[in-house]
């Protein structure tokens, strides 16, 4: 029998704090194993002018408030902030939550946020890309109180301590994104977990690619926890109701176009879309949820959806 892993990927978007503060309390309680939310500071799925909340801060408040879940950023924009500080973000974030924190971090790609705020974007995603894999090492090294040291180009640094050292032995980085030339041969190098999406056909093809850079860099591909972004989850007995309920919450966000092939259904037709993942060895399934943050939908996911899961595998 496989372990499915859940996780509850809850929007800082379209919606209030309490709101917010409280999907993260109900996904520890109903037993998801990791919780997350974006790193953005506009929204990214319909209309941007609407309201979003930090996401470094949302999941300090989380880990204030929640008592057994992994959290972390799905994922970290390595643009945003200087990779040291990351890592003594993410350090005292371990703390905080009394050692379950993941350091999430991705190359970055909505150019729009950059330019409102005056951050950096780069020239382009390559150069985003050279950007994130000098920042790895650094990163690393901080987590792993080997006092690194950087030269550049782009970030330059030198024998940077981080007192305290997390309280995990090992605090997990998750690399996000499915580039195969660059973005998976950093996941071999440097990660603990990726994070790749696009549905069962491209995660099949992208997760060949990662194993032939493991090989290539002579990393044991099993040391790399494999996370996909599975969609937005809306159970029902009724499939219409749940349709309705998805619909509705994409309205609610602005977004005008819904997205095809969701996860929403009866908890059998739930199972069925997503059987394949754990089928190839992606076995942490990350779902969507939206503002209002849909209680029954996020408690049939553990209580009907992965007993499913596990027992057909």
């Amino acid at each position: 029998m496989a372990q499915v892993t859940l996780a509850a990927l809850c929007w800082n978007q379209y919606t209030d704090w309490q709101s917010l503060l409280r999907a993260g309390v109900r996904a520890d309680r109903l037993g998801y194993d990791s919780l997350w939310t974006w790193d953005h500071l506009y929204p990214i799925v319909g209309d941007s002018r609407g309201p979003n909340f930090e996401g470094w801060l949302t999941i300090a408040a989380w880990a204030q408030a929640t008592e057994r879940v992994r959290i972390g950023l799905m994922v970290g924009a390595n643009t945003f902030r200087n990779p040291a500080l990351v890592a003594k973000m993410a350090t005292t974030l371990d703390h905080v939550s009394g050692g379950r924190t993941i350091l999430g971090i991705g190359g970055a790609w909505f150019g729009e946020e950059h330019e409102a705020f005056g951050i950096e974007f780069g020239s382009g995603f390559p150069e985003r890309l050279r950007w994130l894999g000098e920042a790895l090492p650094i990163m690393r090294g901080m987590l792993d109180g080997t006092e690194p040291s950087a030269t550049g180009p782009r970030y330059a640094m030198q024998s940077t301590r981080n007192l305290p050292t997390p309280v995990q032995p090992h605090l997990p980085i998750c690399i996000g994104g499915g580039g195969e030339q660059v973005t998976l041969k950093l996941v071999a190098k440097y990660a603990d977990m990726n994070n790749v999406g696009g549905g069962v056909p491209a995660v099949r093809r992208k997760e060949a690619i990662l194993l032939e850079h493991c090989a290539a860099v002579g990393r044991d591909p099993a040391e790399i926890e494999r996370t996909t972004g599975i969609g937005t989850v809306f159970i029902r007995d009724d499939r219409a109701e749940a349709e309705r309920l998805f619909r509705e919450a994409f309205d609610r966000n602005r977004i005008a176009r819904l997205w095809e092939n969701q996860p929403v259904g009866t908890p059998e037709d739930v199972a069925e879309m997503l059987a394949p993942y754990v089928e190839i060895g992606y076995r942490h399934l990350i779902a969507g949820v939206p503002a209002r943050y849909d209680e029954e939908s996020m408690a049939r996911l553990v209580t009907d959806v992965k007993p499913m899961l596990e027992r057909a595998w």
